[in-house]
């Protein structure tokens, strides 16, 4: 598996692996999110243009898995991490999460952040595997603070959802 930037002809592929990680939304009683269409090419264009997308790709050169993001509040701010359905559980996210931590390092921030489902096995709970811990109300910087509202205001706090950070 080698993880590398996104190339430009590859941001619809990107849209594929997120339509199809999110399926599994519907088995828990989530079809909204299931049907949630992902970011826009142009948005996803915005992240590459700016060196802050990365893919797992295959032996294939493929994309498998990918990771936006962008720095919030002195940290990266993971805006969405997904793999596909057919390579789940070969530690693809974790591989992507490891090397946008990299990353965060070399651009002097001071970890990772994200926002996510509280009670969803592959959210919070992978997530705190993966080093990650909740944050309380205090801890929240104002740019999380932004972006849970701005959640809030797309629906998603239906269902509980959380920050995390990892330093």
């Amino acid at each position: 598996m080698r993880i590398r930037p996104v190339a430009a002809d590859e941001l619809t592929a990107l849209q594929d692996i997120e339509r199809a990680a999110c399926a599994g939304f519907r088995a828990i009683g989530m079809a909204a999110i299931a049907e949630d269409e992902p970011f826009d090419v142009d948005v996803l264009e915005g992240y590459r243009d700016q060196g802050r997308a990365w893919v797992a790709a295959d032996d294939a050169d493929r994309p498998v898995g990918y990771l936006i993001g962008e720095p919030v509040d002195g940290a990266l701010h993971i805006e969405q991490v997904s793999v596909h359905p057919d390579v789940a559980r070969r530690r693809i996210g974790a591989a992507l999460i490891a090397y946008a931590a990299e990353r965060a390092g070399e651009e002097d921030l001071t970890g990772l952040t994200l926002t996510t489902f509280a009670d969803v096995p592959w959210n919070a709970p992978y997530y705190r595997r993966l080093g990650f811990r909740v944050l309380g109300a205090a801890e929240l910087t104002p740019g999380l603070r932004r972006i849970r509202a701005h959640e809030a205001e797309l629906g998603l706090d239906r269902w509980p959802r959380v920050c995390m950070r990892r330093d």
